[in-house]
């Protein structure tokens, strides 16, 4: 509906306009004038009725989504014949414009809607962005799509393939990024109050300033492109699929880096690896075995309790120093590591340290994630490696979800 599209992009234009009206009073530190705060409140009268509109159109569209889906549904019958009305109703699933098994290609359609101006390909486009409102209006929550969506099957089978490259980030505490400002500011307080016993009656108690400093942390951005020929969009198979786990693999892979090993230069942050203030824990052996390895960890784990006052509740290391753990055994030979806790007897850990990226074993009773992001050429020699120990609620990774 055109209609729709015009009061949409009159209605982004109105809040873009609400928004640069205090944005400029807030940074000159004022009120907003009175020609300023008569404009904001036309503005306001504006939005409210635009909004009351598109609400009504939009739930035309979808009423009609819905109707032509039950139409469709209930004249289909298993001969492809019309069913009487003697004979009742069958009502079916209509399936989704795009599916796994679906002749249309997303990306294809993209292509065409935008350079060629199919018709076709952008009624596909519409109703596919119809058939989300409705799933999500089903699901009872209320989300408002400004772009194209993603087909489902795809991003289910990027996010299964994608949990491999970012281990680290999917266990640290995960919140959603503001939707505006280039930073995001944290109090910490270095300061705190203060209390005594108080030495006799009527003696002024413990008195102390709390104070904190303010921490930011930027905005960046972590984004990949893809260049396809119109070639491989016109006779490709499977393209959706190629290029999205692509994408998704390669950004989750970079976030991850990022997040451990970042710099603080080139638009990076400072990761976990290079954030000065974290705890270091050496282990100076040429020839380290398993359980001086295992000592080192139990040390870590107590000074992270001893200067958080919480346990940490989960240990990063790359996968190669897993299988190092798991190999170790003792002076008799005997494994320092089992598959299963119920029969272990002295070991340093059990689980199954073969699985990647998942909370899937214990060392010293705290989970381990591995994760191939941990560099492993630190050190003097350049062949070593870290493990984190962690409270990954201290962690925050704000993210665009």
């Amino acid at each position: 509906m055109r209609l729709l599209d015009q009061l949409t992009a009159e209605r982004a234009d109105i809040s873009e306009s609400q928004t640069a009206l205090v944005t400029r009073a807030a940074d000159d530190a004022r009120d907003l004038s009175e020609s300023e705060d008569l404009n904001l409140h036309g503005l306001k009268e504006r939005s409210d009725a635009l909004d009351g509109r598109i609400a009504e159109l939009r739930a035309i569209q979808l009423a009609n989504l819905e109707a032509a889906a039950m139409r469709a549904s209930v004249e289909a019958t298993d001969d492809g014949e019309s069913r009487s009305a003697s004979t009742g109703a069958a009502v079916l699933s209509e399936p989704h414009v795009y599916e796994a098994a679906s002749p249309h290609s997303f990306f294809t359609d993209m292509y065409r809607s935008q350079t060629q101006h199919d018709i076709r390909a952008s009624e596909r486009l519409q109703r596919h962005q119809l058939e989300n409102e409705i799933d999500t209006r089903a699901a009872g929550t209320t989300g408002n799509f400004a772009g194209l969506v993603v087909p489902q099957y795809l991003v289910d089978l990027a996010a299964e393939k994608a949990q491999a490259g970012r281990p680290t980030a999917n266990v640290v505490r995960n919140l959603p990024l503001p939707s505006e400002g280039m930073s995001v500011n944290l109090s910490r307080v270095t300061t705190s109050s203060s209390a005594a016993v108080q030495s006799a009656e009527n003696v002024t108690v413990s008195d102390t300033t709390i104070d904190d400093t303010l921490l930011t942390a930027p905005v960046i951005t972590v984004a990949g492109m893809q260049n396809v020929s119109r070639q491989a969009i016109d006779r490709g198979t499977g393209l959706d699929q190629l290029i999205y786990e692509d994408l998704v693999l390669s950004y989750a892979t970079a976030l991850d880096s990022t997040i451990l090993v970042g710099d603080g230069t080139g638009g990076t942050p400072v990761g976990i690896i290079e954030t000065s203030g974290v705890g270091l824990v050496d282990v100076d052996d040429a020839s380290p075995t398993a359980a001086e390895t295992y000592q080192q960890l139990v040390k870590a784990i107590g000074t992270v309790s001893a200067n958080r006052y919480l346990p940490p509740d989960i240990i990063v290391m790359h996968p190669r120093r897993a299988a190092y753990i798991a190999g170790g055994l003792d002076s008799n030979n005997r494994p320092l590591f089992q598959p299963s806790a119920v029969t272990a007897s002295n070991v340093t850990g059990s689980g199954d340290f073969a699985r990647y990226g998942t909370a899937a074993f214990t060392v010293a009773g705290v989970p381990v994630v591995t994760d191939a992001s941990i560099p492993v050429n630190l050190g003097a020699g350049g062949n070593e490696d870290v493990a984190l120990v962690l409270r990954t609620d201290d962690v925050i990774l704000w993210e665009v979800p």
